[in-house]
């Protein structure tokens, strides 16, 4: 049995950039993809096994435990791509009303998936999509592995709501899609009534967001099938933001690790 669904708004990859400018978000195809990134889909097929060495978010402030994932911070300078020392992500409550304000500190990227070349090429490739929309060139570039389960009947992808993150540009890839049912991708007008919603279903389809323009949430996923809660949603969210991280002028000294957190 399948659920309907809206089907994304693709764009041609070599129109991401005027769509960006245009409406404030973009959506390529798994090819599409492929092409922006310069990173053939066997490569990035190839890092989908590491979304199965996820941990759990101990952070969930709904009190769930859906939600599995990894974090790594890196420097884009250029085509330089550095990684940066292990560091907390951190949003203020404006932008994350559920978990701002707080500093979460997830287990990093497996440093396999790092040395990969897929993994270089996708954040250069995310890097240069960024320079072209703002024209900059260094890039304090955050990214995030996801992985929402059914476990326990219902997984949120963006337990916080409809928001923004504040950044430049945030990526949204999808991984993989399994046995589950919702998980409908939201984009709103920051200033407006305007919106789209589709579902993302194809491993590698990617949304670029724009990310002082629009607001954007994932509805909350089910089982496809009653009685069978092994479902799961994996994707992977990049952020690049110009200037500095996030948090990095905050008065918090971010090199304390948590010594409580909710569970």
């Amino acid at each position: 049995m399948s659920a309907s669904t809206f089907l994304p708004p693709f764009v041609a990859f070599d129109e991401t950039d005027a769509s960006l400018d245009a409406r404030g978000f973009a959506v390529v195809d798994p090819a599409g993809t492929a092409s922006l990134l310069d990173a053939s889909l066997d490569d990035l097929d190839a890092l989908t096994g590491s979304w199965d060495a996820l941990v759990p978010d101990g952070y969930l402030k709904d009190g769930g435990a859906y939600r599995r994932r990894r974090h790594s911070s890196f420097v884009l300078d250029g085509a330089t791509l550095t990684r940066a020392p292990h560091r907390a992500h951190w949003q203020p409550v404006a932008y994350n009303a559920l978990h701002g304000g707080m500093r979460r500190w997830f287990e990093p990227v497996e440093p396999a998936v790092v040395a990969s070349t897929a993994w270089s090429r996708l954040l250069r490739g995310l890097g240069a999509v960024a320079t072209r929309a703002r024209h900059e060139t260094r890039w304090f570039v955050e990214a995030h592995q996801f992985r929402i389960d059914t476990a326990a009947g219902i997984g949120r992808p963006t337990p916080e709501g409809a928001h923004r993150d504040g950044v430049d540009i945030v990526a949204v890839l999808l991984v993989a899609r399994r046995g589950v049912k919702g998980g409908e991708t939201r984009v709103f007008d920051a200033d407006g009534p305007a919106g789209r919603r589709f579902t993302m279903t194809a491993p590698w389809t990617m949304l670029l967001l724009d990310d002082a323009r629009v607001m954007h949430e994932t509805t909350p996923i089910q089982p496809l099938v009653a009685g069978v809660v092994d479902g799961v949603r994996d994707t992977l969210v990049v952020t690049l933001r110009a200037g500095a991280f996030q948090g990095d002028d905050s008065a918090v000294d971010e090199r304390r690790g948590p010594a409580s957190h909710p569970s």
